[in-house]
Parts: structure tokens; C-alpha cells; sequence
């Protein structure tokens, strides 16, 4: 049998991809155990959503501390009273130290909204429209202490439709991220996932 991993996930907001990880798992029977969700703001929704499906939570206020090292060294202690095998950044709004991402370094992955390489950062749906581009799409990666960047795990690709506004490209790639998020967290707790010379291997 399988041993039971352990999972931390992070959010700031409404946690729409926590939610997608935790149905996904209870449905599909993973050996995990989702050990706490954790955010950054008092007021994230999603914390309701991981109260009500009996998963242990957490805030720790970024606007608590004066740095982020400062802020960084109390999540990692929140983070470490659960002993994770892995930790999910699912909406996490927060820029995190090298120190912190290299503690966490090969069990941190995150999920972005666009095709990286290409737009990283903020707004990345209007940078994808402003640039005229035909495709655009989500990209499950390992953090690293290059922002948006790290060994790529998965990627969904979202046509651009004539017409789309940030709004309806957002959904679109959205539905996408809850599909791929859970899928790469999967890999990873089934032991599929390697990574050589920052590019990740996925076992058959």
C-alpha cells in the first residue's frame, strides 16, 4: 500500500482551486491527506469552504509583519506544524523569499494563469489580449526563486476567441487550471515526478 502523503495548500481569496483539490481527491481516493489550508488574508472565502469539509485552517496576516522575511519565517512555522510532504501555492498572492522557496525547494508547486515563459506576473489575461497572441492557457510549475518561472509540470492551452474580455478568458483558462492543478498534484503523491536539468519527468 501506498503511503499517505500530506498536503498544505495556500490561498489568498476565494480558493477555487483548493476546492478543485479537494473534490478531485476525495473523488479519485488519493493517498493524501490534506493537512490544513492556509492564507495570507483573514477574509479569503475559500477558508470557509476548507472549515466546512473538516480540514484544518490558518491565517497568517502578511500585513502582520514589517518584511517579508519576517512574514515568510511565521508562515513557514505555520506551515511545518503540519509536516507536508507538499506544499500547493492555489492562488497564493504573495512574492516569496529565496530562502523560503529554496527550503520548500522540489515539494512547492504553483499554479499560473498563462503559457509560461510567457506572462508571468499580474494581469496576465489583459498581457495575453494586449499582445495579439491566439493562445493562452494555465501552467503547473516547481517554485523557484524565479518568479513565474521553475520546471514546468503541466500546461493546458485556451484558445483567444474573437470577442474574449479578461473576464471570459479568465473563466475559460480557470476551468482549465482545475483540471490540471489536481492532475499534477497526483503525479507528484504517486511519485511520478522527477526533475533533470530543470525539466520535469513524468513516469508512466
Amino acid at each position: 500500500m501506498r503511503a499517505m502523503k500530506s498536503i498544505v495548500i495556500l490561498i489568498s481569496g476565494r480558493g477555487s482551486n483548493m476546492e478543485a483539490i479537494v473534490r478531485t481527491a476525495r473523488a479519485e481516493q488519493w493517498p493524501v491527506r490534506i493537512a490544513a489550508v492556509i492564507s495570507n488574508r483573514p477574509d479569503a472565502a475559500g477558508l470557509a469552504f476548507a472549515a466546512q469539509h473538516d480540514i484544518p485552517v490558518a491565517v497568517v496576516p502578511n500585513k502582520n509583519y514589517a518584511t517579508r522575511e519576517e512574514f515568510d519565517s511565521a508562515l513557514k512555522a505555520e506551515i511545518d506544524k503540519f509536516s507536508p510532504d507538499l506544499v500547493v501555492l492555489a492562488g497564493f498572492l504573495r512574492i516569496l523569499t529565496p530562502a523560503f522557496v529554496e527550503y520548500y525547494a522540489g515539494r512547492m508547486l504553483n499554479i499560473h494563469p498563462s503559457l509560461l515563459p510567457a506572462f508571468p506576473g499580474l494581469a496576465t489575461h489583459r498581457q495575453a489580449l494586449d499582445a495579439g497572441v491566439k493562445v493562452h492557457g494555465a501552467t503547473v510549475h516547481f517554485v523557484t526563486a524565479h518568479l513565474d518561472h521553475g520546471p514546468i509540470v503541466a500546461q493546458a492551452v485556451v484558445p483567444i476567441l474573437a470577442g474574449d474580455t479578461e473576464e471570459i478568458l479568465a473563466a475559460r483558462v480557470l476551468e482549465q487550471e482545475h483540471l490540471i492543478l489536481p492532475r499534477a498534484i497526483r503525479w507528484f503523491i504517486e511519485g511520478k515526478l522527477s526533475i533533470e536539468n530543470g525539466c520535469v519527468h513524468i513516469a508512466s
